[in-house]
């Protein structure tokens, strides 16, 4: 079974995007999603436009009855490029992971409602509880 017709890539766009500011819809494509969160500044001494942030990215794919999702924590770089790498510092790492729990039960309830499921990839991230 597929993931009904109702669900258009529109209509499943509209509630990903009704999760707060995480969805990068430029970087969507067909079955795709891809969601981010700058959780934390690495250094507010830096310019605006050379802050680094410490954070997560999670890659979401359509399936048939519907999405695997890969989460990876890292650092958002001066280049807007993510690169993953291990928090070091406790309270960063606190606040990174209590901002994807928070994203992560509203998108599992967002899809409870669209009745599709949600399971996660063989090498996603896992924030403890």
């Amino acid at each position: 079974m597929t993931v009904p017709v109702n669900y258009s890539r529109n209509k499943l766009l509209k509630s990903f995007s009704a999760l707060g500011p995480y969805l990068r819809e430029l970087k969507c494509q067909n079955n795709y999603f891809f969601f981010d969160c700058l959780a934390v500044c690495v250094s507010a001494k830096a310019a605006p436009e050379k802050r680094e942030f410490w954070g997560w990215w999670l890659e979401l794919e359509q399936q048939e009855k519907g999405f695997v999702y890969n989460y990876q924590i890292g650092l958002f770089d001066k280049h807007g490029e993510w690169l993953p790498m291990n928090i070091k510092k406790d309270a960063d790492f606190k606040q990174l992971e209590s901002t994807l729990q928070a994203f992560h039960q509203r998108l599992s309830d967002s899809l409870n409602t669209l009745q599709l499921t949600l399971t996660p990839s063989e090498n996603t991230f896992t924030p403890q509880n």
